[in-house]
């Protein structure tokens, strides 16, 4: 259209405009229609000379924080009362933290802290279970209950917070296959194998493994957060599903218990599995920075798929200076940006890779459950 003008403006001053080149007379302004306003996407110069922090806030705008671990359900317990709407009650993972923090999923602990034992733990288990499901339908604008891949995807895009109960621990079984399946029917989706006597120092006991396979059979998630190393190759070998450690940094550069050797991240790495770094000072040390260097380590020996944020806020935890609570997240991903993370390995962080493990569940507990139908059909034929 520019070259068109200027050829209409040479001409014109030459004293000669070719009459096939003179434009039609102005159509009348009510037969225009205007055309849609142009979608206005940054360009690669613009993304460029953004600060880390703009970048990190419109990443997280599309790819939210699927935060691994919130100690919300015993921590509503302890509190003579709250209000999660408005963050006037002394919780860190209230609504308004969680939105400025830009999270999408979370998972809601119902672990029992060491103390009860038995039929106790199943009842304080259960309690809290009900707890989060009453907290969530009291606040169903913001938050919606979710216990696979596609109903934490449906939940995000309708706006609200993906809530997943679990981890419970393992002791709330109580040594009962009947348990695990009753808790699953009322939404658990993570139980934490160690503190049991099928998974102890020495590896799984065979029920172990049985536990294992019917978690599979579920769509249960096994978190080994804590497990000995020999219960934690084990249950690599054992499942068919990820396995995640939902609160586990990396040995080499902080000696904590639950922390990872190389050796063991780079195994995880090689199944596929998830580890969640928590946001402790306990963990994974007293900065941003600090966090980031566990973040680093882990993307660095297990791979980019491998490796989630866990917040594990409203426990009794102390947290990193900025990370005192979720609306800190955006501080830890500007940092990672600042490091050179490419924006696909940021993806993975924050939300793709709790959404493969989670579908990794859900097609092993598929396919397990045909083939045990094919089993039995092909029996059935036999006998008859």
């Amino acid at each position: 259209m520019a070259d068109l003008q200027e050829e209409f403006s040479a001409t014109a001053e030459a004293g000669a405009l070719d009459p096939a080149l003179v434009p039609p007379d102005p159509v009348p302004d009510t037969a225009l229609v205007p055309d849609p306003a142009p979608m206005t996407v940054p360009g690669p110069e613009t993304v460029r000379c953004a600060s880390p922090a703009d970048r990190a806030r419109t990443l997280l705008a599309a790819h939210p924080v699927a935060d691994g671990y919130s100690g919300l359900p015993w921590a509503l317990r302890e509190l003579p009362w709250h209000d999660f709407e408005t963050g006037d009650s002394g919780l860190e993972g209230d609504v308004p933290r969680l939105r400025a923090g830009r999270v999408g999923a979370q998972f809601w602990s119902v672990h029992v802290p060491d103390g009860p034992s038995g039929d106790r733990t199943v009842r304080a288990t259960l309690e809290q279970i009900d707890l989060v499901k009453h907290v969530v339908a009291a606040h169903s604008d913001a938050l919606r209950l979710a216990r696979n891949a596609s109903e934490t995807a449906d939940a995000r895009n309708c706006g609200r917070i993906a809530t997943l109960i679990g981890p419970a621990r393992g002791a709330a079984l109580g040594d009962s296959l009947g348990t695990l399946r009753a808790l699953h029917s009322l939404g658990l989706c993570v139980v934490t194998l160690c503190g049991t006597s099928w998974a102890g120092e020495g590896g799984l006991t065979p029920f172990g493994e049985e536990v294992v396979r019917e978690m599979n059979r579920l769509g249960v998630l096994a978190d080994l957060s804590g497990a000995s190393e020999a219960t934690a190759r084990r249950v690599l070998a054992v499942s068919k599903a990820p396995v995640v450690f939902m609160r586990s940094g990396a040995r080499a550069l902080y000696d904590h218990p639950a922390n990872l050797s190389d050796e063991l991240l780079a195994e995880i790495g090689a199944a596929k599995g998830l580890v969640l770094v928590p946001l402790t000072t306990g963990r994974t040390g007293p900065t941003v920075r600090t966090v980031a260097d566990h973040l680093d380590h882990v993307r660095r020996v297990a791979g980019p798929e491998c490796v989630g944020i866990s917040g594990t806020h409203d426990t009794h935890e102390t947290h990193p200076e900025g990370l005192t609570d979720p609306a800190g997240h955006p501080r830890l991903v500007a940092e990672l940006v600042e490091r050179g993370w490419p924006e696909a390995d940021l993806a993975l962080l924050t939300w793709g890779n709790v959404q493969r493990a989670l579908r990794g569940a859900d097609f092993t507990a598929r396919a397990t459950r045909e083939r045990r139908a094919a089993s039995t059909a092909t029996i059935d034929r036999l006998d008859g």
